[in-house]
């Protein structure tokens, strides 16, 4: 976890932690992996965010915590320590995910 302290993303961008789906059920049924096809992840660290051409600052619209929709493709990998994390744009965040 130290080395997470060390990385905030830099403008507009999100490091996520990617949510890794459950194989098999609580009564020990094995799932296919089509039926955990739902791409999301939960957000570590956010950037200050962007300036806009007249000065004023664009705040960056996820905050840590939040679990978040991800684009199928994109991103980029980040390994810290043995965890792997994904850097994407503020914009690329397809959505919030509530319960």
């Amino acid at each position: 976890m130290a080395a997470l302290k060390r990385l905030i993303p830099a403008l507009n961008r999100v490091l996520v932690e990617k949510i890794v789906p459950p194989s098999k059920t609580t009564a020990g049924i094995l799932l296919p992996e089509k039926t955990a096809k739902l791409n999301s992840g939960k957000v570590v660290a956010v950037g200050p965010g962007v300036r806009h051409a007249n000065g004023s600052l664009v705040n960056v619209a996820f905050k840590e915590g939040d679990l978040v929709l991800l684009p199928e493709y994109g991103g980029t990998e980040v390994k810290l320590g043995d965890k792997e994390y994904h850097l994407y744009r503020d914009d690329d965040i397809l959505g919030t995910l509530h319960e």
